[in-house]
């Protein structure tokens, strides 16, 4: 791994909007994405979840310098949720990346020299209609279109997981840390991630279509919550490593 793909110094942003997406897997059908000593983070001991978040991000820069060095991007990020047991003991919950996206070149650069987060550049347009909004992308060829408000009750996905809402929460975050898996010197990379004002408002889906997901083929996977955060002060600490 190299020293400058370690999260070498703190980043702050703001999120004008993220839009979380979660899919339940079948647990035997995602462990072989998670490396050792990574665990998946279950519900009723067979679901395991795959995850998108889906950011407007503005004023991303080191932390500490002024906004006017900042970049505005939209990134979108591929997880799965896990648990870490540290060196010393401690039970760490968080998430695995598999992939990112972003809309610009220089997020792609910078973010393949200072994160293992594997960005590559697609075209993501983005568009609000009252209470609407489609996110969508020819090239990775995803479509979601969800609304802010529901007519009557705002119901879970049809085939989710979760009996409620408030089991459902707790997969959708915010999760304070992301692990990187250092196998050739037997470490975890920890970037821990604070963040301030963080409300997750339920969304209603319409349409939603990912080429990404639709990749793996799972046998048995089920949409099972939808949320929309914005307007969230966010920043990243530096990262460190813990042996394992």
């Amino acid at each position: 791994m190299l020293k400058l793909q370690n999260h070498p110094f703190a980043v702050e942003a703001y999120f004008e909007s993220s839009t979380i997406l979660t899919f339940a897997v079948a647990k035997e059908e995602l462990e072989r994405y998670v490396p050792k000593p990574l665990k998946l983070d279950l519900f009723d001991d067979k679901w395991s979840f795959l995850t998108i978040a889906m950011v407007d991000t503005k004023d991303l820069r080191p932390k500490g310098l002024p906004k006017i060095f900042g970049n505005d991007f939209f990134l979108i990020g591929y997880r799965i949720f896990v648990r870490y047991q540290t060196s010393t003991g401690k039970n760490l919950r968080g998430l695995y990346i598999l992939k990112s996206e972003t809309n610009k070149l220089k997020m792609e650069f910078l973010g393949n020299i200072f994160t293992r987060y594997a960005y590559t550049t697609t075209d993501i347009a983005q568009k609000t209609d009252g209470h609407q909004v489609e996110i969508k992308s020819k090239k990775s060829k995803f479509n979601l279109l969800y609304s802010r408000q529901a007519e009557g009750e705002m119901r879970l996905p049809k085939n989710t997981v979760f009996p409620s809402w408030k089991e459902a929460r707790r997969f959708v975050g915010p999760l304070p840390f992301t692990f990187e898996v250092d196998q050739a010197n037997n470490k975890v990379l920890i970037i821990e991630g604070v963040r301030e004002n963080w409300i997750a408002e339920p969304i209603e889906l319409r349409t939603v279509n990912f080429d990404f997901i639709d990749s793996f083929n799972f046998n048995s996977i089920q949409l099972s919550n939808a949320f929309e955060i914005r307007g969230v002060p966010y920043y990243w600490k530096k990262g460190v490593y813990d042996p394992c």
